[in-house]
């Protein structure tokens, strides 16, 4: 391991500190990671700002567990017959959350309803095209990823 990285063939993994500046180390670090394994640019663009929501909600509403922490991110590249696929899993020792059970976000009607927030999940959804989450030792397991298609 060198500078919270650690690679393998099947998988790479870094660790970062709860703050604003490893939350941008750690994008440059998938960015770089997936196209090094020639992951489409859309795909990474995709993964790198659900990545970048995803570490801004723990940061946010994590609780001082999810700060005290090492967050740990993994990024996996899987090839099949016709399909890429590339996954992330952020493991967190904050407050639990499920973003995949969060409720739908219902865009305000007017600027008077409006409030601040809330759209950190539905972009992560928009950005993904699948997810999952488990508890696990403590930690929050959220996993997001994209596909796209062969040539």
């Amino acid at each position: 391991m060198h500078n919270g990285i650690n690679t393998d063939k099947q998988a790479e993994t870094l660790a970062i500190a709860a703050s604003g500046d490893e939350i941008r180390r750690a994008s440059e670090w998938l960015t770089t990671a997936l196209q090094q394994r020639d992951v489409p640019t859309p795909q990474v663009e995709c993964l790198e700002l659900a990545l970048h929501e995803g570490l801004a909600n723990v940061l946010d509403h994590g609780g001082s567990a999810a700060r005290a922490q090492p967050i740990r991110i993994c990024i996996e590249i899987r090839e099949r017959a016709t399909t890429g696929e590339a996954c992330v899993e952020v493991t967190d020792a904050g407050i639990p959350f499920d973003p995949t059970g969060a409720p739908e976000h219902t865009p305000a009607k007017t600027l008077a309803e409006a409030t601040p927030g809330g759209l950190g999940v539905p972009l992560i959804r928009r950005c993904s095209d699948c997810m999952s989450y488990r508890r696990e030792g403590g930690r929050n397991r959220f996993m997001f990823g994209v596909r796209w298609p062969k040539p």
